[in-house]
């Protein structure tokens, strides 16, 4: 049974930095688009950033760009999200989620590209 675990969420203040990850169980994802989604109370789950199985490939936000890296480790079977110079519109819950297919999808920031999903860690950013 395939199982995401999200984890490093917590509450930062405006500028700082916090690292998510993410742990992937019940298979091996190494040839798998992995990608972190962000839900803020009241609004619509949205794209953050995505990765390629190899981790040759990375698509961010327009809102992530410059300031957020995704990365993966095949090994242990795992993706990040570092988040350099937050701002309290980063708050949000964080998920984690990835695709069943091997190939990169041609729309990786669509929810719908996505199969298994985390349930979420929390990341609050104080003005």
């Amino acid at each position: 049974q395939v199982q995401l675990v999200e984890s490093g969420g917590g509450l930062v203040q405006a500028g700082g930095s916090l690292r998510l990850s993410c742990a992937a169980s019940g298979r091996t994802f190494s040839s798998n688009a992995m990608a972190w989604f962000r839900q803020a109370p009241g609004k619509e789950r949205e794209f953050v950033a995505a990765i390629s199985g190899s981790g040759s490939i990375t698509f961010y936000a327009d809102s992530a760009k410059g300031r957020f890296t995704i990365s993966r480790d095949n090994v242990k079977n795992m993706v990040y999200l570092q988040m350099n110079s937050l701002k309290p519109e980063d708050t949000a819950v964080y998920y984690c989620a990835v695709d069943r297919s091997a190939s990169w999808s041609s729309s990786p920031s669509r929810r719908s590209a996505y199969d298994y999903w985390g349930q979420g860690t929390q990341v609050t950013v104080s003005s």
